[in-house]
């Protein structure tokens, strides 16, 4: 039974039919059954064959027929014109003082380097397996850190009073920030070298079929992806944060990660509510003007700072010009847009980034060139942009005729997120004419100006609305008029008033804290925060930017 069987699988069949092969044709390398030798003949009549007894086939090339000469096979190559050709084809004029090499030498060159290519990737595989392991442990590490540092934060907070639980949020933020930001970038490394992978397993595979592939065409189109395999993807070095903590019983306590840090002097606790609502207001200084920059823009609508220094600005036509705050022109950048950018900020790379309304796009500026990054849904326009701490990009977008507006989160190119409609189905922004600018905070609000409706409106991270402020300032005449809108560093949310020519400042609740408007501020629009928490304003009638210390 177990002869049988054998016999069985070691049948050859032929290869037009499902019939035992009998027959070989030598010269197109084929096995036949008595019934398919004529039609084997007929369907290549132009060539010749060379039909023996199975068990007697010689094994070779299979050179491509000329498509010159009819009966000849091209078994040499012209190295000048870089074609297969015939002996026919080596004495006609055409190649006659050519380089003529025999093909079967190329070929057998090109598998000693398919060979030893085959080779190399194999053992480059074998490292990214490594790297993949060593990214997967990583990322064990880091989510046990960070859940280690979520429960000292929660240790910590009983030790602080209810009244300061805006404190410990703003914590928990970072800590999800940082870490979300992390394992993204580790992920994202993973992905890489899990990507290569794949690749490089399909490529050995397909290496593998052509080394065992007697067709000339097959070797001669091997097209090498050596070089771009060598390239591993590094796993990051990123820093683990810490968290600081010290308590001072009955007097003070205070806790920090990275750059973040509170501190709150205890009392007593009939005081306590007071030193709460101190720490909250005590870094707003008086503002003032500390440099009046002349841009030369027309209708000057955005900025939008690069580090401590810089900002770009754009009006109302193609061009966007970055400035220091010396007033020098730095870059210059063409846009693709018809008529003018909705809207502009940076990535936290530094990248500039820009909305083209007509076209549909939003697009970003490298190295001197304009790249596409996004195509919105069709009968969508992008308005207002944010990048986030997460590196997502948030787009405020609406439809042809302006009467619906939503906001959409990318994570890369798919959308995870869509803001337009509250519990009870009803549109949370208004249409109109008017764009709606968008930044999120640090607590992961998403806070938006909505001059349709004349107002801030804020969303937590899961879209639901948390408030809407639509105030006068004090002693306003006009009806609020909000611009541009940033946060700072403290979550508070900073709103330009283009009718009462002045910004107001909120805290992350909606709570108005301050109002500027001693600084000289005329139809302000533009509106960004730098490195250094100074507010870059826009004038739209001169093209002037201030720049506004309102911190400590």
């Amino acid at each position: 039974m177990a002869t049988a069987t054998s016999q069985a699988q070691e049948l050859i069949t032929c290869d037009l039919c499902v019939k035992p092969v009998q027959q070989f044709c030598n010269s197109c390398q084929v096995g036949l059954c008595e019934d398919c030798i004529n039609k084997h003949v007929k369907s290549l009549k132009s060539m010749k064959h060379d039909i023996v007894p199975f068990t007697k086939r010689t094994v070779q090339l299979v050179f491509p027929q000329c498509t010159s000469h009819s009966h000849q096979r091209c078994e040499a190559h012209c190295q000048q014109c870089d074609v297969p050709v015939c002996i026919k084809c080596i004495t006609s004029s055409k190649h006659k003082t050519h380089d003529i090499v025999d093909m079967a030498d190329i070929i057998a060159t090109k598998r000693e380097n398919i060979k030893r290519e085959t080779e190399e990737i194999d053992s480059v595989l074998s490292k990214n397996w490594t790297q993949d392991k060593g990214i997967e442990n990583k990322i064990s590490k880091f989510m046990a850190h960070y859940a280690d540092l979520q429960k000292q934060t929660n240790d910590q907070r009983n030790q602080w009073h209810l009244e300061v639980d805006n404190i410990f949020n703003k914590m928990e933020s970072l800590i999800q920030s940082l870490r979300d930001h992390h394992i993204t970038t580790l992920k994202s490394c993973q992905a890489k070298l899990g990507s290569q992978n794949s690749s490089m397993i399909q490529t050995i595979q397909e290496n593998k079929e052509i080394l065992m592939s007697n067709k000339v065409s097959d070797i001669n189109n091997y097209q090498s992806k050596l070089k771009e395999y060598r390239n591993i993807p590094q796993i990051p070095d990123l820093p683990l944060p810490s968290l600081q903590t010290n308590t001072v019983q009955g007097r003070e306590l205070s806790i920090e990660l990275g750059e973040y840090k509170a501190t709150l002097t205890q009392t007593s606790l009939s005081s306590l509510t007071d030193e709460v609502s101190f720490l909250s207001v005590k870094e707003l200084l008086e503002a003032k003007v500390i440099a009046n920059i002349p841009t030369n823009v027309k209708n000057l609508l955005k900025v939008a700072c690069v580090g401590s220094d810089k900002a770009w600005v754009n009006g109302i036509d193609k061009m966007i010009t970055c400035v220091d705050i010396h007033g020098a022109v730095q870059d210059t950048v063409t846009s693709t847009c018809k008529d003018f950018p909705s809207d502009i900020t940076v990535t936290r790379q530094g990248e500039l980034i820009y909305s083209d309304y007509i076209n549909r796009t939003v697009n970003i500026v490298r190295d001197g060139k304009v790249e596409t990054l996004k195509i919105t849904p069709r009968g969508w326009h992008p308005s207002g942009l944010c990048c986030t701490r997460s590196g997502d990009i948030l787009v405020s977008m609406c439809t042809t005729d302006n009467s619906h507006y939503k906001i959409v989160r990318y994570q890369g190119q798919r959308v995870t997120q869509e803001i337009d409609k509250d519990e009870h189905g009803d549109p949370i922004y208004q249409g109109g004419k008017y764009g709606v600018y968008v930044v999120e905070n640090n607590n992961g609000d998403i806070v938006a100006s909505d001059l349709n409706a004349r107002a801030v409106v804020v969303v937590d991270r899961t879209g639901k609305v948390r408030f809407r402020y639509n105030n006068k300032p004090p002693g306003g005449k006009k009806s609020f008029c909000p611009a541009q809108i940033v946060t700072n560093s403290m979550g508070h949310i900073i709103v330009a008033d283009e009718f009462n020519n002045c910004l107001h400042i909120l805290d992350q609740n909606g709570q108005f804290l301050r109002c500027v408007d001693n600084c000289g501020l005329d139809h302000p629009i533009g509106l960004s925060v730098d490195s250094e928490e100074r507010v870059w304003v826009g004038l739209c009638v001169s093209g002037e930017v201030k720049v506004i210390q309102y911190m400590k």
